[in-house]
């Protein structure tokens, strides 16, 4: 997209993904790890599919960033593994397309590392689900 229209705000900067998709995904037979598929940041506790665009994740100490839109699988995914990108998309109606993460943009540079916390800042705007970009 870069490429084709270099003026376009960049909104894929950062790409986080819920630790609690790795156990659903190893029961359908497919070993998966933290940065396998391409995340910056591995995070527990946080159901990010389903939260509002906009949203800002604090990170460690310092770093924040917002959430800009759910993670749209590709074919590389099959290429990681076969059939992989089937077991990401949701059969759920009511529920995110995608169970893939989330991607961002970065609020505030810092360090981050394994173990830090990950806090949830709402702003104050109106809700808007998370588009796939």
């Amino acid at each position: 997209m870069a490429r084709r229209r270099p003026r376009l705000p960049n909104l894929r900067q950062v790409h986080l993904i819920p630790s609690e998709l790795f156990p659903s995904l190893l029961e359908a037979g497919f070993e998966v790890g933290a940065g396998d598929l391409g995340e910056n940041v591995t995070t527990a506790g946080l159901d990010l599919e389903r939260m509002p665009l906009g949203i800002l994740i604090e990170l460690g100490p310092s770093a924040v960033v917002e959430l800009t839109g759910l993670r749209t699988p590709c074919v590389l995914i099959d290429r990681f593994r076969a059939g992989l990108k089937r077991q990401v998309l949701s059969s759920s109606e009511t529920g995110p397309p995608f169970k893939s993460g989330v991607l961002g943009v970065v609020w505030a540079g810092g360090m981050v590392a394994a173990g830090d916390t990950a806090r949830v800042r709402v702003l104050s705007s109106p809700f808007r689900p998370l588009p796939a970009v």
